[in-house]
């Protein structure tokens, strides 16, 4: 059997991401209960598993380390790797908003914020929202909590990931408008889907079997 690297992203995605290939008997026990081991092999199946940062996954995948993996809609728009995309898996929805305070809110959406400082870990999403648009913004990249940056005065709107709203609820933020949706999707290497085509179908046919039942 021709063997097969998986990236599978930390966090959010990795429980459901684990769910979907069980459910194809493909899953190791080992990843179910990872703690801080990174790689695991099921040489039954002929499998690697590795797990990375959601972020890291297009990387891995785009580079050949890993031939297939799964990674948010988010991320692959706003990296723009070589790679292809096989799959949506139809979990891990979000969105990527434009969000802010009510002081920003109006003013914004009338146009009369004439320069706009936006904070956001999307900075290629955002500038391509934004250039769209006709409008100029001055992108500040943040990699933590990007609610704080409005409050602080550090920017007068956000663009950030999404699932309830309830954190900018939680700090008096609104959201304006949605750029764009965002769930988990299956990559493939270029390379590795032409040497191992056979194998990597068939996992994506037993995929698309078990996302629609």
């Amino acid at each position: 059997m021709i063997p097969i690297t998986i990236a599978l992203p930390k966090g959010k995605l990795l429980e459901p991401s684990i769910k979907v290939f069980d459910a194809l008997g493909l899953m190791t026990e080992e990843v179910k209960d990872a703690g801080r081991k990174l790689i695991f092999e099921s040489k039954k199946n002929s499998l690697t598993y590795m797990v990375v940062r959601p972020s890291d996954v297009p990387t891995y995948v785009e580079y050949g380390a890993a031939d297939i993996g799964i990674v948010g809609k988010d991320m692959l728009l706003e990296q723009e790797k070589d790679l292809y995309e096989l799959l949506d898996l139809k979990f891990g929805y979000c969105r990527v908003v434009v969000a802010g305070p009510k002081d920003s809110v109006e003013p914004y959406r009338s146009g009369k914020l004439v320069k706009i400082r936006v904070a956001t870990k999307y900075p290629r999403i955002t500038e391509r929202f934004f250039g769209n648009k006709g409008v100029h913004a001055e992108i500040i990249k943040l990699y933590g909590s990007m609610e704080l940056a409005p409050l602080a005065g550090l920017s007068h709107i956000i663009v950030d990931l999404i699932s309830t709203g309830r954190t900018l609820k939680e700090n008096n933020l609104e959201e304006i408008e949605t750029i764009t949706d965002s769930t988990a999707r299956l990559i493939a290497n270029r390379a590795s889907l032409k040497l191992k085509y056979n194998r990597i179908t068939g996992i994506v046919d037993a995929l698309k079997n078990v996302i629609s039942k």
